[in-house]
């Protein structure tokens, strides 16, 4: 398969196939021509990268989980540890956006939106950050 037909079967645009192989994620082979030669296992490998992105995991987390992949003697815990892993990462993100989330309800409920030039929006925004090394001198 050439790349324009493997980027079509795996649902992955060329540039990022070319990025998948510059980084070693994949190793298709090269014709006398110079061109990319792709098998069925590099578009499965590609796949399973694509899938394992759409689900946020880093480069290095499908490395490594392709390697884990193709190691049949892999134990299903190293797998799990790494998804774990994200899933943990996944939940802080989702806090922390609550969070933003009920911050910025806040301020959009305590501005009243009127013709008036004062802002509790701005306000808040222009507001000097707190110094956090106070909190840190705090004895306990």
């Amino acid at each position: 398969m050439n790349i324009s037909e493997v980027s079509q079967r795996a649902g992955l645009p060329s540039k990022t196939i070319r990025y998948y192989e510059e980084i070693g994620l994949i190793q298709p082979a090269r014709r006398a021509n110079g061109y990319r030669q792709f098998s069925e296992a590099d578009l499965h490998r590609l796949a399973f990268v694509g899938r394992a992105r759409s689900l946020g995991f880093s480069i290095e987390d499908c490395r490594s989980l392709l390697t884990l992949y193709e190691d049949r003697g892999r134990a299903s815990a190293d797998v799990r540890a790494i998804a774990a892993g994200h899933l943990r990462l996944i939940d802080e993100r989702l806090a922390e956006m609550q969070q933003m989330r009920q911050t910025l309800a806040d301020l959009v409920n305590a501005c009243a939106g009127d013709a008036r030039p004062d802002c509790p929006i701005l306000a808040d925004l222009a507001a000097p950050v707190a110094d956090s090394t106070a909190e840190d001198q705090t004895p306990k």
